[in-house]
């Protein structure tokens, strides 16, 4: 079943807005499709315009930029250890763009979108110490 972006029926009172026009085939969204940790999988997708995006489907490695070092390498994708977007793609190891990878080099913050670029990069992130407690 198609997502449908369209104007709402309905305004924010609960009030009936009467339709200008039917459906559109533009206003048709696409079905989700999560990237998720694995051998990396891309797919291609046609955008408006003939134009092509790449979507990740499974990611195995990223692109990590190390700001301390100001040097960027890659690196092995282990598990996603917190996720803004949704705290249950964390258990099911999704990758969005704000997303928090472990890897082999440490957390690293995803900076790319993995729907849309097709490639998943990111900026690695201090973990955080064990606090100091205060006296």
């Amino acid at each position: 079943m198609g997502v449908w972006q369209g104007r709402p029926r309905r305004k924010r009172t609960g009030a009936r807005l009467r339709p200008l026009r039917k459906k559109r085939r533009f206003e048709i969204a696409r079905e989700a499709q999560f990237a998720t940790v694995g051998p990396g999988t891309i797919k291609t997708y046609r955008v408006r315009g003939a134009n092509q995006k790449l979507r990740i489907l499974t990611a195995s490695t990223i692109n990590v930029y190390d700001p301390a070092t100001k040097s960027t390498r890659r690196a092995k994708v282990v598990t996603v250890r917190a996720n803004p977007a949704n705290p249950n793609y964390v258990q099911r190891n999704i990758i969005t763009r704000g997303a928090v990878v472990e890897t082999e080099i440490g957390l690293v913050r995803v900076t790319s979108r993995p729907g849309q670029h097709g490639l998943l990069n990111g900026v690695r992130v201090e973990s955080p110490g064990p606090s100091s407690p205060s006296a």
